[in-house]
């Protein structure tokens, strides 16, 4: 093979014998505003940290991950309850059409490059099973992010009735109370929720560890009841 340019999305680290073999290089599609969100996970990320605004960028490809230097970004709003999968399903479409602006640059070499500033770096780690466990004891604001940026995959969860259970859409309510975070309570038909520092969160659509995706009033349906924790 001779490429005169290589074009990497979505993929693991390149050895350097491959990246470095096209004479016009390598470019790399990432799903932030780098030097922001550098690493695995940025679009997860973005959301769980309430960031309203994040985007595309793309960039030639260095020995270090995902800190080459920039040619082309683009911003994108990030919806007040978008989760991660819709931020995603948006940004395969952008990013589709910022790689073919980026190639169309580097083919007409009429194109400028940015250095990334190292100080404005911020990381978007892998994430495990365990950074997913739901944190009851943080604002309503902070948890709804959690959620949200977890949903679909890998999900957000606690636990309920001994079982683990996965929280991929819900809604929030900032409210005074006296309940300790994660206590839950429902009325066995329509609703779950569960307390946070500062108000409620409600479960719309959850699996129970052994059961199917689904609406929570259907889960509830099915379910006998303790009540607490």
């Amino acid at each position: 093979l001779q490429p005169e340019l290589a074009v990497v999305v979505a993929f693991r680290m390149l050895p350097e014998v491959v990246w470095s073999l096209p004479p016009k290089g390598t470019i790399n599609l990432h799903a932030s505003l780098l030097p922001k969100y550098r690493g695995a996970a940025p679009i997860n990320w973005a959301i769980i940290n309430g960031e309203k605004v994040t985007g595309l960028t793309t960039f030639f490809i260095q020995k270090e991950i995902d800190t080459g230097d920039i040619i082309l970004q683009r911003e994108m709003e990030i919806g007040p309850d978008e989760t991660a999968g819709e931020l995603h399903d948006r940004m395969m479409v952008a990013g589709a059409e910022l790689v073919v602006e980026t190639v169309k640059l580097i083919e007409s070499g009429d194109y400028d490059l940015k250095k990334q500033d190292d100080s404005l770096a911020t990381p978007a780690p892998k994430i495990f099973h365990e950074t997913c466990q739901i944190d009851w004891d943080q604002p309503v604001d902070r948890v709804y992010d959690f959620i949200r940026g977890l949903s679909p995959y890998p999900a957000a969860w606690t636990t309920f009735q001994g079982k683990q259970l996965d929280i991929y859409r819900c809604k929030k309510e900032p409210a005074k109370h006296d309940l300790e975070p994660g206590t839950w309570q429902t009325d066995g038909k329509k609703w779950l929720r569960f307390a946070a520092r500062d108000g409620f969160i409600y479960a719309t659509e959850v699996k129970l560890s052994g059961k199917r995706k689904m609406a929570i009033d259907e889960l509830l349906r099915g379910l006998r009841l303790d009540d607490g924790r």
